[in-house]
């Protein structure tokens, strides 16, 4: 398969599971990261609000050539491509934008020259950090949108220490993120992006954006 920008993209098919960790099949209905476990979403898809895209391009600025790998619907995509930047959308599940079936985290190549853009299923996001950083040459940057809480832990502080951010941008306010893409309720949620420079090495800088 080659992606938009004329890359050869090759998947490792050897374990079936969803973005949720649930290895009964893609759609698996399981409890959702954000809410109670009666209140149920399907593959963790929680869609990204525009507005929130809209001041990650006022702040930074990224390479032409831009990979959505968890593109659900293309909250994010749609924003990046009306600024001009040539994405290429995939996802696991197919929700009729982009390319579906596609798994990042199965995924074997590296040194691509795009950037990197997604809110990935919350329960996956730190493989999705190292895979992006994995898959992307120096100098390229992925910028995710995480809840504020992902600064949190043994294995990320890990993480965090190979691959520290350069810079973090916390929403001021409280973001309504898309449950299942469409119901859009108020959340008590801190939500902030997180940027990647693959090769810097420093302490990242907080900043507040919203």
């Amino acid at each position: 398969m080659l992606d938009l920008f004329g890359n050869e993209i090759t998947e490792v098919k050897n374990v079936k599971k969803d973005w949720t960790g649930n290895k009964r099949g893609v759609f698996s209905v399981i409890g959702a990261s954000n809410h109670s476990l009666t209140d149920r979403v399907e593959n963790d898809f929680y869609a990204t609000p525009p507005e929130a895209v809209k001041m990650l391009l006022e702040r930074e600025t990224f390479n032409n050539d831009i990979w959505e790998p968890a593109c659900g619907m293309g909250h994010i995509s749609r924003v990046l491509e009306l600024n001009g930047y040539n994405v290429w959308s995939t996802d696991l599940v197919d929700r009729g934008y982009g390319t579906g079936g596609l798994d990042f985290l199965k995924c074997a190549n590296n040194n691509l020259n795009t950037d990197i853009i997604t809110n990935p299923p919350y329960r996956y996001a730190q493989e999705f950090v190292e895979k992006s950083m994995d898959v992307i040459s120096d100098g390229h940057k992925v910028a995710m949108f995480l809840k504020l809480t992902f600064l949190e832990g043994k294995n990320r502080r890990q993480m965090f220490e190979k691959h520290p951010p350069k810079v973090v941008y916390v929403s001021t306010s409280r973001l309504t993120c898309g449950r299942n893409g469409t119901e859009w309720l108020p959340s008590c949620i801190c939500y902030a992006w997180f940027v990647w420079v693959k090769g810097f090495k420093g302490d990242p800088i907080i900043k507040w954006f919203n």
